[in-house]
């Protein structure tokens, strides 16, 4: 019996979260497990900005990119002999994270994080340390960075870069 059936794995787009996106897949195949991708386009990032006519142009390339990473996550995919349900949602990318696991009933989240910490962390904040904290379901973590750096598991089970 397989450990899960269905993996979430947010997707922003980038190289750097094509690792997680990655090992999502190898998980995915393992197991026998159906993929889920969502992007959240993040509108409380851009909640502060003056309604205009310009707004209209900001959201197509907001809806475009966020295509444009689950068309990517569907390819890698493919290729590995999976189908991939996505969505594309608009809000707060943890909660909405959170909210599609819970509605999908997805058993495990797999996501990147960049290792950042202290002062980066504390003003940056954190998507992914936000879904660990508030998701019901296990959060793997895949540690990415963007010098193309391997993705080796540590003795803790987080994935790490060499």
């Amino acid at each position: 019996m397989p450990l899960y059936d269905r993996i979430l794995v947010p997707t922003d787009g980038s190289d750097e979260g094509r690792r997680a996106v990655e090992h999502a897949i190898d998980l995915a195949v393992v197991h026998k497990a159906t993929l889920h991708t969502v992007y959240v386009v993040n509108t409380a990032r851009y909640a502060g900005l003056p309604m205009e006519s310009s707004w209209e142009g900001v959201d197509e390339l907001l809806r475009s990119d966020a295509e444009s990473a689950v068309d990517s996550v569907r390819e890698l995919a493919a290729d590995a002999g999976l189908d991939v349900e996505s969505a594309i949602v608009d809000g707060a990318p943890s909660k909405q994270i959170v909210t599609y696991a819970e509605e999908a009933n997805c058993d495990l989240i797999v996501m990147g994080t960049h290792g950042r910490g202290g002062i980066d962390r504390l003003l940056l904040g954190s998507v992914t340390e936000k879904v660990v904290r508030s998701a019901n379901v296990p959060v793997l973590t895949v540690r990415v960075d963007g010098n193309g750096a391997a993705a080796v598991p540590s003795a803790t089970g987080e994935v790490q870069s060499d």
